[in-house]
């Protein structure tokens, strides 16, 4: 059913908990997973932080090599054909989500698996919600994967 995964993946507990329901997948379908990483500054816009350092962007970009590298080695390890892209995209988690689709589109994925915080309230107004997004952006299916004890109406 599934021959190409697109795995969105940021390092957080979420993301690394739709890692494993994308190896699982791989295996039961003997489908390859593309892990992507997308590196924005729309975290940076919501901080208030004196001497904002240039230098911040380069930080990010090497969590994201980490993480992707990281992946490579799970997904390696379970026997999973994969490979990795890391993605700028300046903006929004919209623009996030964009660049989430567009992958999915020009690699012709089979379903989008990512994690979701499930944040609720004030800050999901705030930053809005990048899982959202693409579901509403995509035609592709997708898969949520939520982090265990994850509070919906605590964030």
């Amino acid at each position: 059913m599934y021959r190409r995964i697109l795995l969105a993946i940021d390092g957080s507990r979420s993301s690394l908990n739709a890692l494993e329901q994308a190896v699982s997948m791989a295996l039961a379908t003997h489908a390859e997973v593309s892990a992507m990483f997308v590196v924005d500054d729309s975290d940076l816009l919501f901080e208030i932080r004196p001497g904002y350092r240039p230098w911040l962007m380069a930080e990010i970009i090497a969590y994201g090599k980490q993480v992707l590298a990281r992946a490579g080695e799970r997904l390696s390890a379970a026997g999973v054909r994969w490979s990795s892209r890391l993605t700028e995209t300046p903006g929004t988690p919209a623009k996030v989500a964009e660049a989430i689709v567009a992958e999915a589109d020009h690699w012709s994925a089979d379903i989008i698996v990512m994690g979701t915080h499930g944040h609720r309230g004030a800050r999901r107004m705030v930053l809005g919600s990048v899982s959202e997004h693409v579901v509403n952006k995509t035609v592709r299916p997708v898969l949520l994967v939520r982090q265990p004890g994850c509070d919906s109406e605590g964030a």
